[in-house]
This record gives structure tokens, C-alpha cells and sequence, in this order.
């Protein structure tokens, strides 16, 4: 064996070149003149030395040529790569080889050894143990009573035993018991009886890690888990559909009409933000799923009246089990200081959280510990079933108020993997559920340990929760978070099953949850490296899935999400002054005109649901396909417009970075509605980050998922927006300081109520328009090619001005002007000589005087539409 330390990774027995494919077939890149052995052992004692893999038994394989076929086709990026097959009576070992230790050696013709390696099961366990049924706890009647059964999927384990305890806490368990395993399906379960249910359990599991390369015995929840312990040291037996769990009218909850996903507006909240500043909440039901049952709290009272104007959804961000948050509030950090002390541009709040950040009540929560259980710090007690009880309340209390509920979901990575802490999946069936590099590490492109949706079981997972979130949870539609790290093909198939539940058989209307996410192109699986990934560009080809658009959020707020420093200054958009009110790094340039010109035709495409296939004059004059310009959908109902979300800096606080220091706090508040107006009266879905409708600042934090309360400010007494509360986080933020400090030092950049609440008036009148009109909605690629026009388009259109005409069957309708610029533009549309338009009925009684100034003279069909203004005119 060659001793060079060059060369000693193609030894390492636990990384993994290896992949075995299916019962017969592995990929290694090895030559194919190689003589390659397949080397096992019960005992975990294979070692590499001078004269090879010495320990347990082998087998030959013999070279079969490539990948290619069915299993290029399956696994796409091994495509070419040299095989080695089992063949014969060997083939018969396969099941007990892959409950040991496992590796692969090469040796060249000379009989030299030139390779020892270890080997990534994926492929074979799903060829040989894929199972179909019902995993982790359920229940069956026999004989009238109902029975609970516990099922793990653990093909790799030698030994799995079942610790059963009465309570959450008792330090030992009542009995530990033997569970049986089916060799063909690769499950161990275990029937109990009914005093079963609410008692806690583990798994005692037995098995190889190549990670540790030794065989572990662990104690380990249930990966399909529907109750748990505080903070998730135990998984428990519960009947979820036991009466107790159920909330008054349960059974025959009525969902709020929705027709179609065209007529959804989407609300994106955080549960803890909607609350935990809410004095009108009870104390001890702030920041849990408690508050939303309080009817007559103030951050109810705004949901309820933007349900009255037209919002149909709010998204929650993460709800199920996060391993990033403390269950137990004795275990909970707080920062006990008053922070109001301090001057805005301090950095001291920002230094009193970092000591208490990674122990304290926030975090966005992406990062999954159990998937298929409410986390427990939102509830009222974390041991047990009152996280499923209010849940389910919350949901009611949501359906009641007119609100449908989409869940945000993480399905792409998980907090910890291997042996660690969190971790769940590998201590069942290591090497399995997360995808692997070439050496056979974890990828963690998401920012964790990404996991493999395209391995049967691993999607099974993914299918099992989202089934059980819809039917027993009553979910309406679910957010995948960076869902290009899924297949087009994952998401498909959770389409159909989820279309397919009916109010008859499973209690819900599958036809009506909507799903939609993060279609972003990037990590080892870009450009569909391994699959057909789940990103814009593929689930814009008629699936009926959205994905956020980037496009028409870059083109209104400027710049990209990746802009730091002087850069997020310098990258004016739209709606910010782009060459129409330069700030103090631009200059009013032909250079800037246009990018002004490009940003518009961005918008104008994303006014138009980002059709692939929609037509329209670009800023030079050219009939151009929204394609040519980044379009991808096919269809509107596959595309999520936003300005706004839980991600990057608000679109107020980047908006006080891009505006000109001296535009005022009424600037400042046309800025930011006219941003919210074009994703409101665009066609496809409309997406609003919560707080967008009250200016919501985070004090220029651009990345706020673990900077606690304090930056993460809701204040639905609309008195605070949140600017001016400090430094954000150094940790995240300190290299945009320098261009955030001046601005938070500066009085005159800050807004107060009458601002808030003057945005919080504007953004119901958007709501009601849009759902007011059918025009703002239309169901088809077709109607939109036909119905939605735009004018003032070309080399020598009025800067700064988009005009959008929206037909029926025979003329325009509607005409809506969104003028960036900081003058009244007038712009006349020929067409409409001596038609008669007016203000749209909404805006004549707008709380907002300036609009009302808005005019139209059908003499020569001239609309006057004032500055920073959005202006919606009707046919009368």
C-alpha cells in the first residue's frame, strides 16, 4: 500500500467512493481492467495493511461496463462512470453484507493494490428495501379496541429493541422491548396495548457507521414521530385522532371560499413575531399558536381586517420541531436590559443578544429536527399533546377569521446528521437519507446536511409529513424552502397525493392546497446535475407549482440580495430613484437611464406572471418574448411576485439605503407602497412579508433569523416600525455598517404612526381592488396575452412610468399607472379618446389624499397620475 500522504485518501475506508446501484451493480472510477473485491465483516474490523483488506470475508466482482440505462437515468451525474457486478450464488449474501461493515479494494493487473474504499448504500436499499406502508406509530382496531403498532424502516440495523416509558421524564423505561424484524421490507415493529397510547419511547438501534466505523448501539427517537417530549429527548404514542385533541367543531371546520390559487394573497408570518409584543395577548400565550385564538387582540384584529379586504393565506415559517430553540423556558436566555436606553445607531443592543441569541426564544427555524410534530416552544406545555391540541386551535381560529394557513417547509436539509446531537436519521440508517459527494461526505449546500429527496425512502418522508400536515393538521398549501434542492419529479408526486385527499375519504379538499418555493438554481445539484430539479425554470412547464420571482423583486427594490456596502446603495431600483432621483453615488447617467428602461420591461414581465411566452415592446423599441428577458412560467398560477420576505433587508430598510438622505418620511412611505402595488396588481400570485403593510423596518439587518425580539419587532399597536433599534447583528451585518450607522443616526429618516398607519390603510385598498376585479386575476397564459397591455414602452418612453391596460372580452378597462419618479407624469393612451375612465371606486375615498389628485380627461384620453403614486382607473 503506498504510504505517501498524497495518496492516503485512496485508503480511507471511511470515505465512500464506492456506490452501490442496485442488488447487483456497483459504480466505482476504477479502471475496468481492475480486479475489484467487495470485503465484508460483522465485526467492523476490515483494515487496509500491505497486503490489502485484511478481515471478515470478500467476494470477486466482476466489471460489467458503465452506468447507463435505466440506472444513468436514475443516477445522472454517475453516468459513464466504470460497474462491477455480484454474480451467482453471491448475490444471496447481499441482504446480511449490507447489515456489516462494507468496502471495496481495487487491485491493478499486477495484482498491486491501487485503491481501498468505503461505499454509499443509497441506491441498494431503495432497490431492495423500498416500503410503501404506514411508518412510525399508528393504531388498528381489533376487536373494538383500538391497538397501537410501532414500525421503523432500519434495513442496515442488526438489533433494534423498543425502551417504552410511562412519562416524559422518567429517568428509566417501564419495559424495553424486542421488536421483530421483516427481512424483506427492511422494517422492525412492534404491536402494543391500548394504556400504549401517550406513553414516551426510544429505539435502541444496533448498526454500522461508517462515519465512526464502528457498530453503534444509540437510543434515537422515531424520524416519523407525530408527539414528543420537551425538547424532543423522547417520541410519544398518541391516537391523533382521540377527541381530547380536537377543538370544538374540528370535524366540521368550513375552509374560506377560494375558487382558484389566482384569487390567494399570501401573508408571510413568523409566530412568535405575531405576538410576543402584543400586549393585548394574554401573557403566557404570547409568541405560541395560543394567540391566534384571541379574537380580540390587536394583531388578530389586523389579520381579520386584511381577510375582509382580500388576504386569503397566511404562511407561517417554520412550525414543526426545530432543534434551534429551547422547549423548556426555564432553559430559555433573555436579554434583561431595557435596549430603548441606547441611541439607534448603537452597536451595544446588537453585542447584549449575541450573548444570549443561541439560547434564547427566536429563530426563524430552519432547522428541522422532527418533521411531522408542532414544535413544542409554541405551545403552552412542550411534554406531549398540547402542541397538537393548539395547533389545531390555531388553525380554527385562522379558518374562522376567513384565513387559510400555509406551512413553510424544510424538507431540503436537517440540523445535524452523523452521530451528532440532533441527529435522528443517520443513527437509524447511516449513509442513507442525506445526499453525498463523491468521497462520501454530506453535501451542505442549503447551509446544513442536505438530505436526498431523490432516494425513495427520503421522499417518502417528505410525502408521509406532507400528508399528515393536510389531513390531520388541516394545512391548506405548504412553502418548500429551497425547493430546487428537491426533483421536479418529488414535487409532482406530492402534488398528486395531495390533490387526490378528498373531503369524503380524508376529511380535506385536496384540490385546493396550493403548494409553491424556492426555485433556486445552485449547489451540487445545479443545472440538474443528478435530476430534473424542482427549480423555476423546470416547475414553470405547466405544473401548476409557484416559484418566488426574483426578476420583478430585483427590478422594484435594485441591486441583488448578495449587494454589501457602498454596492446597496449604488444599485438604485425602480421604485428607489433609479436615474429619476439620484442619490449621493449615482448621478442621473445614460448608463442609469437604462437600467431604468431594463428594470421596467422586468417589471412589466412580472406584471404580466412572468409568461415565457408574453409579448411586449422593450426599452428599445423591440417586440421581445418574456423569455428573452428571464420569463418562465407557463401558466400564472406558477409564479409568487414579491418585493418582501423573511429573507435579506426589508424592503423599507432598503429603501433607506437607496433613497436620496433628503427625500422625506412621506417620501419614504410612497416609496414603499408603490413597491407593495405592483406585487399586488400583478397577475400570478401575490406574496407579502408581514409588517410590509406597516413600513417594517429590522433596523438594516439583512439576515434576522437568530437576532432575537428585539430586532424582529411586529408592532401591531403601529407605533414602532422597528428602525432605529440599534446595530444589526455584527455577526451578519458588520460589513454594511458603515452605510447603516449614518442612516440610523439620522432623525429625519425615521417614520411614526401616521406613516404606519397610512401604509396599513393603503395596503387594504390594494387588497380590495385586486379582489374586486377579476382583471387583476386571470386564470390563463391566454387571457393575459390577450387582456394585459402596456403603453408607454420603447427608447422614448417617460422614465420612471408604467402604464397597464387590462382588457375584457372587447376593450380596456382598466388602465393602472405606477409613476416612480418624484414629478406628476401625465400620459396620454389614444386609444381611449372619448372613453370615459375614472379613479377606481377604492381610490376616490383613499385615506390618501395625494392619490385622490389622480385625474383622467377622455377629451384626449390623458392621465395625470401625481408623484410616487400608483393610480387605478375604471371604465364607467
Amino acid at each position: 500500500m503506498p504510504d505517501s500522504a498524497k495518496t492516503q485518501a485512496a485508503f480511507d475506508l471511511q470515505q465512500a467512493h464506492g456506490l452501490w446501484l442496485s442488488r447487483n451493480t456497483l459504480a466505482w472510477a476504477m479502471p475496468p481492467d481492475t480486479r475489484v473485491r467487495l470485503h465484508y465483516s460483522a465485526d467492523a474490523n476490515l483494515a487496509v495493511t500491505e497486503q490489502g483488506v485484511e478481515g471478515g470475508a470478500s467476494l470477486v466482482l466482476q466489471a460489467s461496463g458503465a452506468v447507463d440505462g435505466e440506472l444513468a437515468r436514475k443516477f445522472r451525474h454517475l453516468s459513464g462512470m466504470p460497474t462491477f457486478r455480484i454474480t451467482g450464488a453471491d448475490l444471496g449474501k447481499v441482504p446480511d453484507i449490507l447489515r456489516q461493515q462494507f468496502v471495496l479494494s481495487a487491485r491493478d493487473t499486477r495484482g498491486t493494490l491501487i485503491a481501498a474504499t468505503g461505499i454509499q448504500p443509497a441506491g441498494v436499499l431503495d432497490d431492495i428495501y423500498y416500503f410503501d406502508g404506514s411508518l412510525g406509530p399508528d393504531f388498528h382496531e381489533d376487536s373494538g379496541v383500538l391497538l397501537p403498532r410501532l414500525r421503523l424502516w432500519a434495513p442496515t440495523a442488526r438489533l433494534v429493541r423498543l425502551h417504552l416509558f410511562d412519562h416524559a421524564n422518567t429517568p428509566v423505561p417501564a419495559r424495553v422491548l424486542e421488536m421483530t424484524r421483516d427481512a424483506d421490507r427492511g422494517t422492525w415493529e412492534i404491536e402494543g396495548d391500548p394504556h400504549w397510547n401517550r406513553k414516551y419511547y426510544l429505539y435502541e438501534v444496533t448498526v454500522y457507521c461508517r462515519c465512526s466505523g464502528r457498530v453503534e448501539c444509540g437510543l434515537v427517537t422515531d424520524p416519523w414521530s407525530t408527539s414528543l417530549s420537551s425538547d424532543s429527548q423522547r417520541s410519544q404514542i398518541v391516537h391523533l385522532e382521540d377527541t381530547d385533541l380536537m377543538p370544538d367543531g374540528w370535524q366540521t371546520l368550513l375552509k374560506p371560499p377560494l375558487k382558484s390559487p389566482l384569487d390567494m394573497a399570501i401573508y408571510e408570518l413568523h409566530l412568535r413575531d405575531f405576538s410576543i409584543h402584543d400586549d393585548s395577548v394574554p401573557e403566557p400565550m404570547r409568541g405560541k399558536f395560543g394567540a391566534f385564538t384571541q379574537s380580540a387582540s390587536r394583531g388578530m384584529h389586523h389579520l381579520q381586517q386584511l381577510a375582509a379586504a382580500g388576504l386569503t393565506h397566511v404562511h407561517l415559517l417554520p412550525v414543526f420541531d426545530l432543534s434551534s430553540i429551547p422547549e423548556d423556558p426555564e432553559k430559555q436566555m433573555a436579554v434583561q436590559e431595557d435596549l430603548s436606553q441606547y441611541p439607534p445607531d448603537s452597536p451595544v443592543q446588537q453585542e447584549r443578544f449575541e450573548v444570549v441569541r443561541r439560547r434564547d426564544a427566536f429563530n426563524w427555524g430552519y432547522d428541522p429536527f422532527h418533521y411531522n410534530v408542532p414544535e413544542g416552544s409554541y405551545a403552552s406545555h412542550a411534554d406531549g399533546v398540547s402542541r397538537i391540541l393548539e395547533f389545531r386551535q390555531m388553525v380554527a381560529a385562522l379558518n374562522r377569521a376567513g384565513l387559510r394557513l400555509v406551512m413553510d417547509v424544510v424538507y431540503n436539509h436537517t440540523s445535524d446528521s452523523l452521530l451528532g446531537s440532533y441527529s435522528v436519521l443517520d443513527r437509524i440508517v447511516p449513509d442513507y437519507y442525506h445526499r453525498l459527494d463523491s468521497t462520501g461526505a454530506i453535501e451542505t449546500s442549503t447551509c446544513c446536511a442536505n438530505t436526498a429527496t431523490e432516494h425513495r425512502m427520503m421522499e417518502k418522508l417528505m410525502l408521509d409529513s406532507l400528508r399528515l400536515w393536510a389531513t390531520a393538521y388541516r394545512v391548506d398549501g405548504f412553502r418548500f424552502d429551497l425547493m430546487g434542492h428537491h426533483s421536479r419529479d418529488n414535487l409532482l408526486r406530492a402534488r398528486d397525493m395531495l390533490h387526490a385527499l378528498t373531503l369524503e375519504q380524508d376529511g380535506v379538499d385536496g384540490r385546493s392546497i396550493y403548494l409553491y418555493g424556492e426555485g433556486w438554481n445552485f449547489g451540487e445539484v445545479a443545472n440538474d446535475a443528478r435530476f430534473d430539479q424542482a427549480s423555476q425554470a423546470n416547475m414553470g412547464k405547466g405544473t401548476g407549482i409557484g416559484t418566488f420571482n426574483d426578476r420583478l423583486r430585483d427590478a422594484v427594490r435594485g441591486g441583488s440580495p448578495f449587494d454589501t456596502g457602498t454596492a446597496l446603495v449604488r444599485h438604485q431600483g425602480f421604485i428607489n430613484g433609479l436615474y429619476t432621483d439620484p442619490n449621493s453615488e449615482n448621478s442621473g447617467s445614460a448608463g442609469e437611464l437604462a437600467a431604468l428602461l431594463d428594470s421596467a420591461d422586468r417589471i412589466r414581465m412580472g406584471l404580466a406572471a412572468s409568461l415565457s411566452g408574453y409579448e411586449f415592446h422593450d426599452g428599445h423599441g423591440n417586440l421581445v418574448r418574456s423569455a428573452q428577458l428571464g420569463g418562465y412560467t407557463s401558466q400564472p398560477q406558477e409564479v409568487i411576485n414579491y418585493v418582501e420576505a423573511h429573507d435579506n433587508e426589508t424592503l423599507f430598510d432598503i429603501n433607506q439605503l437607496k433613497l436620496p438622505l433628503g427625500a422625506s418620511p412621506g417620501d419614504r412611505l410612497r416609496v414603499q407602497n408603490l413597491g407593495t402595488s405592483i406585487v399586488a396588481l400583478a397577475q400570478g400570485i401575490p406574496f407579502f412579508h408581514a409588517g410590509q403593510d406597516m413600513l417594517r423596518s429590522k433596523s438594516g439587518d439583512k439576515n434576522s433569523y437568530d437576532s432575537g425580539d428585539w430586532f424582529n419587532l411586529l408592532d401591531f399597536s403601529y407605533q414602532d416600525n422597528g428602525w432605529g433599534r440599534g446595530l444589526p447583528l455584527e455577526t451578519e451585518n458588520r460589513v454594511n455598517w458603515p452605510v447603516i450607522a449614518p442612516r440610523l443616526a439620522n432623525p429625519g429618516l425615521a417614520v411614526g404612526p401616521a406613516e404606519i398607519l397610512a401604509a396599513t390603510a393603503h395596503f387594504r385598498e390594494l387588497l380590495r381592488i385586486r379582489r374586486d376585479s377579476d382583471l387583476f386575476r386571470l386564470r390563463t397564459a391566454d387571457e393575459i396575452r390577450r387582456q394585459v397591455t402596456f403603453h408607454n414602452t420603447g427608447p422614448h418612453q417617460v422614465p420612471g412610468l408604467i402604464v397597464m391596460g387590462l382588457r375584457d372580452s372587447f376593450s380596456i378597462q382598466l388602465v393602472v399607472l405606477f409613476n416612480a419618479s418624484r414629478d406628476e407624469q401625465r400620459f396620454t393612451v389614444a386609444e381611449l379618446v372619448n372613453r370615459q375612465f375614472g379613479l377606481h371606486p377604492v381610490q376616490r375615498l383613499s385615506v390618501d389624499p395625494v392619490v385622490r389628485r389622480s385625474s383622467y380627461s377622455p377629451a384626449d384620453g390623458c392621465f395625470c397620475v401625481p408623484a410616487r403614486t400608483t393610480a387605478v382607473f375604471s371604465a364607467v
